[in-house]
């Protein structure tokens, strides 16, 4: 029986795990309405590709060859019965039973390191006091040295983990055979290994130590009690924001959603500024509704002239952060309209792979003052 057991943990670790992490993170990206009939289609055309990536040119297919898996399609009965059964196996792990925090013994100064770190993660603003003493109460320090591995991609996760000191590597494979993709360093303050929590499937990156590191880590059950809710519904609501910028539209789930909890929105009124030429700027903005347009100075002594107009889905303000300069441009909301944004700290470390990009879109303002420019406004 046990080595039934062992042979079947097996398979799964090879075959099935990383299959239903790559839908999860499909279904967390498109968000369908009919999430059973989506995964059933998208599991018959991604078993045709992964057939077609496997076979090579000069050989047909042989049906000994074990890395190459036809999904064929099931009848309708059977394939309610067996979602259901996948629904009830991942659901047994965050099923809301009668909660008794646990409780882990710490110094006043331990409890008062832990709070200074939640209020610097995301994961945790929406917390009250009496909610962030017990996550303080239940956290666990954990000691890692250089190169130590803290989760792998594909393992089952327990826990959520805050950093406290030393600096750790985050890498994913997003193919099955795939090398290690570098994706971001976490600094003390930041959180990782939420994904697995909410939404019960295995560990979406490895992180990696890349110093001697000291985290804090957050079990499941308290996870799911008092934090999971808030976390879920602040995450999900700007993910399917964030899907509709063209800019982060060809980010990874999994680097998107770390986006939307560190987002923060604001409204502004038909008239207001959102941002003043000549100002110190910190702050890069994306719109959720509404229109704004940019004036700026091209003669001095002139009144400013439109250069700019932003609509539903454009950002802007991301000169400032990228060159540290003073802003160059007025923002001027055209409508009552709503931002999200985010800070320096946040917009250099999280949006540091899409730089290029907009180093490049910087030159839209360029073509657009020229405009203006030859036009003699």
């Amino acid at each position: 029986m046990n080595q039934q057991s062992d042979k079947a943990k097996q398979y799964a670790q090879e075959n099935v795990v990383f299959l239903l992490q790559r839908l999860m993170e499909d279904i967390l990206a498109q968000q369908p309405m009919n999430v059973i009939d989506w995964s059933i289609a998208w599991l018959d055309k991604k078993g045709r590709e992964i057939v077609k990536s496997k076979q090579k040119p000069s050989a047909k297919s042989s049906s000994s060859d074990e890395e190459i898996v036809e999904l064929q399609k099931r009848p309708a009965a059977a394939r309610k019965q067996r979602a259901s059964i996948s629904a009830e196996a991942y659901g047994q792990y965050n099923r809301k039973e009668s909660f008794q925090p646990r409780v882990i013994v710490k110094s006043q100064q331990q409890k008062e390191i832990i709070s200074k770190r939640l209020s610097q993660s995301f994961m945790f603003a929406s917390l009250d006091s009496r909610e962030k003493d017990i996550v303080i109460d239940a956290m666990e320090e954990r000691n890692y040295n250089v190169d130590d591995w803290v989760i792998k991609q594909g393992d089952n996760g327990d826990n959520l983990y805050v950093v406290d000191q030393g600096e750790l590597n985050c890498f994913k494979r997003f193919t099955k055979d795939g090398e290690n993709k570098f994706l971001k360093v976490y600094y003390p303050g930041e959180s990782f290994g939420e994904l697995a929590l909410l939404y019960n499937a295995p560990r979406a990156a490895s992180i990696q130590s890349k110093t001697n590191s000291v985290l804090f880590a957050l079990d499941r059950q308290t996870f799911n009690h008092i934090v999971k809710d808030a976390a879920m519904r602040k995450r999900e609501k700007y993910v399917n924001v964030l899907k509709q910028i063209e800019l982060l539209s060809m980010m990874d789930p999994y680097e998107r959603s770390h986006v939307a909890d560190a987002i923060k929105s604001a409204y502004f009124q038909k008239g207001e500024y959102v941002i003043r030429e000549g100002e110190q700027g910190d702050i890069f903005y994306m719109i959720e509704e509404g229109n704004l347009i940019a004036t700026k100075t091209l003669v001095q002594g002139q009144d400013p002239v439109k250069v700019f107009q932003y609509k539903e889905g454009d950002y802007f303000g991301e000169l400032a952060l990228l060159k540290d300069v003073p802003r160059q441009a007025n923002v001027i909301a055209e409508t009552e309209v709503k931002l999200i944004y985010l800070d320096r700290h946040s917009f250099k470390r999280m949006l540091g792979p899409l730089e290029d990009i907009l180093r490049r879109n910087t030159e839209k303002y360029q073509k657009y003052e020229q405009y203006w420019i030859t036009q003699g406004k």
